[in-house]
């Protein structure tokens, strides 16, 4: 008799913002609710707001699945998600859902006394949507398609990094491998984020921040650089980044810059990236076009990062212009995906 299916992984989402929806919106639209389920949401906000925001979004669009509100919380295509509105990872008896594996999507533990609080209630394993403080904080930082293979039963805190670093890394990884990278200056053209105001106000301690998001480009701090190094250590002392907010709702960049040990043609690397996206394996993950492109042309896109072939440039015979595309949503939301079920598959 054919062996029988796994029963779903058990799945809690805690922070249900820009990133918590927009994992549970990917799971559904990839079809994967019978394999991995999400069974509970804590987020502090009140459940219409939350009703309310799984079934429309400015960005995204209105959600397909049927969504409504049952005693505990929400009801998705018939399935119950638990909600509950607790500040502090204790508040919630994580224990007592029986979930198998948490998402943490608040952004704010980066700490790993701060994260085992979610541990020592009862959540059996953490994955965090932003990168740790430090890389003795968590188990392992993952970003799918480099290191996957890194992931073990035995581990209990994983980080997916950040956005930005899961479309940087993929890229200077190939180029590392394939041409040797001597060294790399990164400027992320950033979309708008949740700690900027939408007019001047009192929002972060960066007095950048505090300027209105929709009416300047506005430089910000970035551990670009850092994540990279700490992904690929042959790098380390190489790299350098900056960011840069723009008045965008969704879709970021990167321009890269990067010099090489000996003469690379533009042509050259342009190859590289399109037979990588045409490669069954890779390509969900990784796109290249020569098409005249504007952000929002990919807006909702799965991938990890665009190669814009288009804006390849030679500066010299060893330096090179590059310009990557990414969705800082969706296409990390997809990779958290990723790296749960992969997680989910290997051995203790």
């Amino acid at each position: 008799m054919p062996d029988k299916c796994p029963p779903p992984l058990r799945i809690a989402i805690n922070g249900y913002g820009r990133i918590g929806r927009s994992f549970l919106r990917a799971l559904y639209e990839s079809r994967l609710e019978d394999e991995l389920r999400v069974v509970a949401i804590n987020e502090p906000a009140n459940l219409e707001s939350i009703l309310y925001l799984t079934r429309f979004d400015s960005t995204h669009g209105r959600f397909a699945p049927a969504v409504e509100k049952y005693a505990r919380g929400i009801r998705v295509e018939g399935r119950d998600i638990v909600v509950s509105h607790a500040v502090l990872p204790e508040a919630v008896d994580w224990r007592a859902l029986k979930i198998d594996l948490l998402v943490e999507c608040s952004g704010q533990y980066g700490e790993r006394a701060a994260i085992e609080r979610f541990l020592a209630a009862g959540a059996p394993r953490v994955l965090l949507s932003n990168p740790a403080n430090s890389a003795a904080d968590v188990d392992a930082t993952i970003i799918y398609g480099v290191n996957q293979r890194e992931l073990n039963g035995g581990q209990r805190i994983v980080s997916n990094a950040s956005c930005t670093t899961n479309a940087a890394v993929p890229v200077l990884d190939l180029l590392a491998r394939e041409l040797g990278l001597e060294q790399a200056a990164l400027t992320t053209l950033h979309s708008v984020m949740n700690d900027q105001p939408l007019i001047d106000g009192y929002h972060h301690a960066d007095l950048r921040r505090t300027r209105s998001a929709m009416q300047s480009i506005i430089p910000v701090a970035t551990g670009l650089a850092r994540g990279v190094e700490r992904l690929l250590p042959q790098l380390a002392g190489k790299v350098v980044a900056k960011a840069i907010r723009v008045p965008t709702a969704n879709v970021s960049a990167i321009d890269m810059l990067l010099a090489f040990p000996r003469d690379v043609e533009a042509s050259r690397v342009n190859g590289l990236f399109a037979r990588l996206a045409a490669d069954a394996a890779s390509r969900n993950r990784l796109a290249y076009t020569e098409d005249a492109h504007a952000s929002i042309d990919f807006n909702h896109a799965p991938h990890s990062a665009i190669i814009d072939g288009s804006q390849t440039r030679n500066i010299g015979p060893r330096l090179v212009n590059l310009f990557v595309w990414f969705d800082n949503e969706w296409g990390f939301a997809n990779r958290m995906l990723d790296v749960v079920r992969h997680w989910r598959n290997v051995k203790k």
